[in-house]
């Protein structure tokens, strides 16, 4: 996900002052719709749950109130529909799961959630049973042929556990063929695993560590231990192998050890190109699981502003309204993660900017205010819009995805989820500029955060696409409280029962930030500029090959 920060003690601050260009945006609106929202009414807004009914409906409602016209799926009578249906494989561990390693003849047993974290199969099966399974550490995991990067070196791999380190061969030393400390998709767990599929093996280990995943061990074990969500495959073996999981660093540790090897010395080796695989003699893999699997159909919400005189051009202002639902306990016994910052912040975003919108004359392009599903299983609500879109992408202006904005008040600087080298990015450095604020650069783009949010199947696919994130130098306490903010956030609450609404919040500045986010959609909405990909972006050649379609 996302750059995040949330303060312990709030007190209020003043606004900065600026140019009043944007409507205002009430904190206190704000402030209702994350209480709703994160109740424990709404069971932490799992996908295909009663959850997701009551977002559904809460979410629509108040579209419906603030006078948006339905955008989703067509109807017949020519009509359309509030929402959007997301067809979605729905995958769930049903009973214990054992897994352990043999080493020597010496079983080690892994507890799931504390040594393992295994994710339900998703590869249609009902059951999960793999025995005495060879492991292959595979360094990083990498196969990338522009950069003459081979992980792999030829090696068969079929039906064996292969363990891989997180993130890019670059992270440790700044350094390398992979841009240095900012990662690349290479870097991404996702990719890991498709790459493991690709390579035939039965499954995979990821070692965690906290630096490289930019994020602790509870967030792992919390999103990989429930249910699990992907978009409909006909052949899903070929994305995903058997096992997925992640252990523990102290794990992998030992189980080289036992082996013979030392992990730090095979790590360092690993951000070579010359690192070739690495079997650990004598000491194989097991584990058994059964799974449930189904299909199930949830929601993009979809609400709209046709535009007066070039309707077919689309502004859209985007967040997801799912969170975890209801998971495994923390250590207060509480189940249900509210996500309350991640991301009933984002929906109450689009609502009052949408309400914003409503209070002005109706500009000239179309708006859309979309509520994507299914964020954090993949991005996959996001991912099913921009390969389904209700508005043709050649036509789309750009996507302003809203993510876990802060709520510990007013900051000097804004900031952006990675940096996708485009010129929204630079709008919004001129509006921040206009506000007395300045820009920020992604500060961890080591964590992979453009990858990470609901923007980004919109990049893949050419639309110009950014994430906003807030800032972390405060107006109140400088540079160190915001990072002291985010640290306590990321440590105490991002994925966890704890990430619910509070009193306390100071969200004057997360209203700032989505002023900002309101004068750049509402200055394309009124013009006939196209934003543009930037050289050297990736997207740029994908963008190019439609402009016949933008006049």
């Amino acid at each position: 996900m996302k750059r995040l920060l949330l303060a312990t003690a709030l007190i209020a601050t003043p606004m900065l002052a600026h140019a009043a260009d944007a409507p205002k945006i009430d904190p206190a609106r704000l402030s209702a719709h994350i209480k709703v929202l994160s109740s424990d009414d709404f069971e932490g807004r799992g996908p295909a749950t009663a959850g997701e009914t009551k977002s559904v409906d809460y979410i629509v409602g108040q579209m419906k109130a603030i006078g948006l016209e339905p955008a989703g799926d067509p109807k017949a009578d020519g009509s359309r529909a509030w929402t959007q249906d997301v067809p979605l494989a729905k995958f769930d561990i049903k009973g214990p799961v054992t897994a352990q390693f043999s080493i020597g003849g010496k079983a080690v047993p892994l507890a799931q959630g504390e040594q393992i974290a295994i994710r339900a199969a998703m590869t249609n099966v009902d059951s999960v049973a793999i025995k005495d399974a060879p492991i292959v550490f595979v360094g990083y995991g990498v196969k990338a042929p522009e950069r003459n990067w081979d992980d792999f070196k030829g090696l068969d791999l079929k039906g064996k556990i292969l363990v891989v380190l997180i993130n890019d061969p670059d992270f440790e030393t700044g350094s390398g063929d992979f841009g240095g400390k900012a990662m690349t998709y290479y870097g991404r767990w996702t990719y890991k695993f498709e790459e493991a599929a690709r390579q035939g093996a039965a499954g995979v280990l990821i070692v965690h560590e906290t630096a490289p995943a930019s994020y602790g061990w509870a967030t792992v074990k919390n999103s990989n231990t429930n249910t699990m969500f992907d978009i409909v495959r006909k052949e899903p073996a070929k994305s995903h192998p058997a096992l997925e999981s992640w252990i523990q660093r102290d794990v992998a540790v030992d189980l080289f050890k036992a082996a013979g090897l030392d992990f730090d010395t095979l790590k360092t080796q690993a951000q070579s190109r010359d690192f070739r695989p690495v079997e650990l003699k004598g000491a194989t893999f097991s584990a058994s699981y059964a799974v449930d699997h189904a299909v199930i159909v949830s929601k993009n919400i979809a609400g709209r502003i046709k535009g007066t005189t070039r309707p077919d051009e689309t502004v859209i202002y985007s967040a997801h309204w799912d969170h975890l639902g209801v998971g495994q306990p923390d250590a207060k016994g509480d189940r249900i993660y509210n996500g309350a910052i991640d991301n009933a912040d984002g929906i109450a975003a689009i609502l009052e900017l949408a309400r914003a919108f409503k209070s002005q004359p109706v500009p000239q392009r179309s708006i859309l205010f979309l509520a994507v599903t299914a964020e954090e299983r993949g991005l996959l609500g996001s991912e099913y819009y921009a390969a389904n879109p209700l508005f043709p992408l050649s036509k789309t202006v750009g996507d302003l995805n809203i993510d876990a904005l802060s709520a510990a008040g007013p900051a000097k600087d804004i900031t952006t989820s990675g940096d996708g080298k485009v010129d929204l990015q630079d709008l919004l450095v001129a509006k921040a500029k206009a506000h007395g604020r300045y820009f920020t650069p992604d500060p961890s783009p080591q964590a992979g955060h453009f990858y990470r949010s609901d923007h980004f199947p919109f990049a893949k696919r050419g639309v110009p696409a950014i994430s906003v994130g807030s800032g972390e130098d405060l107006v109140q306490g400088g540079k160190e409280a915001g990072q002291k903010a985010e640290e306590d956030y990321t440590a105490n609450r991002y994925h966890q029962p704890a990430d619910e609404w509070r009193a306390d919040w100071d969200l004057t500045g997360q209203a700032q930030d989505i002023g900002l986010f309101y004068e750049i959609g509402a200055n394309l909405a009124n013009s006939k500029t196209w934003p543009q990909w930037q050289a050297g972006s990736e997207f740029k050649a994908l963008r190019d090959q439609t402009k016949a379609d933008r006049k």
